[in-house]
């Protein structure tokens, strides 16, 4: 499910970004539209993984794969600052935690 972190294809041109690049680049911390799904799954691995599996179907934490479909991004955003439930606060902080939420909040 985690992939890398693009295929190694060098722009024909150094000044010029693949259209992948300048995409990566408008949707850094952006939580609205697309999100950086390569990013979010980095982090999500590092930071959430070991409690909701590699596939998002839950170990010790909860099933995610439809957790968009219950919670917004905010109200994401707000359990994993916060906590909830067996779930300690601060797994994930700031632009990491902006990110996994609005990842999270596509899954429905």
């Amino acid at each position: 499910m985690l992939n890398g972190c693009g295929s190694g294809d060098q722009a024909e041109d150094e000044g010029q970004s693949t259209s992948e690049d300048q995409q990566t680049e408008e949707n850094s911390g952006d939580t609205e539209g697309t999100v950086d799904t390569a990013a979010a799954e980095e982090e999500y691995k590092k930071s959430c993984q070991s409690c909701h599996g590699a596939d998002l179907s839950g170990n010790v934490g909860p099933d995610l794969r439809e957790v968009g479909s219950k919670y917004s991004q905010e109200e994401i955003l707000e359990i994993i600052e916060k906590g909830r439930g067996g779930m300690p606060p601060g797994q994930a902080t700031g632009e990491d935690a902006e990110l996994i939420s609005a990842w999270l909040a596509e899954k429905k």
